[in-house]
């Protein structure tokens, strides 16, 4: 089986995101017996992200995708439960854009739920002792727009696929010098990896197929 992982370029004048620097560890990589991980860069952009996101799925035909963003001040890798139809922050894209209180998809209903198994992927990391726990809110900004898009786009398709969002602290590299909770790179990467395994026995079990590359 295939999962397709999405992490973002470096914004807020960053010079790295820990979100694709740990994905892009990913690509290629054989997870698990018959799961294979793919990556995908996003851009820091409004729309842009969601629409490059929604190519690469139709491009690779995942059947588990899981989104990655930064979340800055957090020390745990965080799975997101809510995704809501809303845009709204004070801190610009990567265009310079700023929306507030913008729907992301008219007509789209409030919110959408991850379908991640989400308490399991934090019990598995904390067994690994990773830091982790469940968030209840991805925010607004473009993580929570990429966030809604996907499952926006999984709930028009009619394949057998789950999806949802993890946010993940900083990297040390980032912090030097700060008191500013982070990780280093190698727990986030363990951390994903061991994210989208639980993912691929939860597709399994929902499906009850065998799993097998295709």
């Amino acid at each position: 089986m295939k999962i397709l992982l999405s992490g973002f370029m470096p914004f807020g004048g960053e010079s790295l995101n820990p979100s694709w620097e740990a994905v892009r560890r990913l690509d290629g990589v054989q997870a698990d017996e018959d799961v294979i991980l793919y990556a995908t860069k996003l851009p820091m952009v409004y729309e842009e992200a969601r629409i490059r996101l929604i190519t690469s799925m139709h491009a690779i035909r995942p059947d588990v995708i899981i989104g990655v963003g930064q979340a800055g001040g957090r020390s745990e890798i965080t799975p997101e439960r809510i995704a809501v139809n809303v845009s709204d922050s004070s801190m610009p894209d990567n265009n310079g854009r700023i929306l507030n209180d913008e729907t992301i998809i008219p007509d789209g209903p409030a919110a959408y739920g991850s379908t991640l198994p989400n308490q399991k992927i934090v019990q598995v990391l904390k067994e690994m002792g990773i830091p982790a726990k469940l968030s209840h809110s991805a925010g607004t900004f473009v993580c929570n727009q990429v966030f809604y898009g996907l499952m926006h786009e999984l709930s028009l398709r009619g394949r057998a696929q789950i999806g949802g969002f993890i946010h993940v602290p900083y990297i040390t590299e980032q912090t030097e010098g700060k008191s500013v909770p982070s990780l280093p790179l190698h727990v986030i990467v363990n951390g994903l990896r061991a994210a989208a395994v639980a993912s691929s026995k939860a597709w399994q079990e929902k499906y009850r197929q065998p799993l097998e590359i295709r």
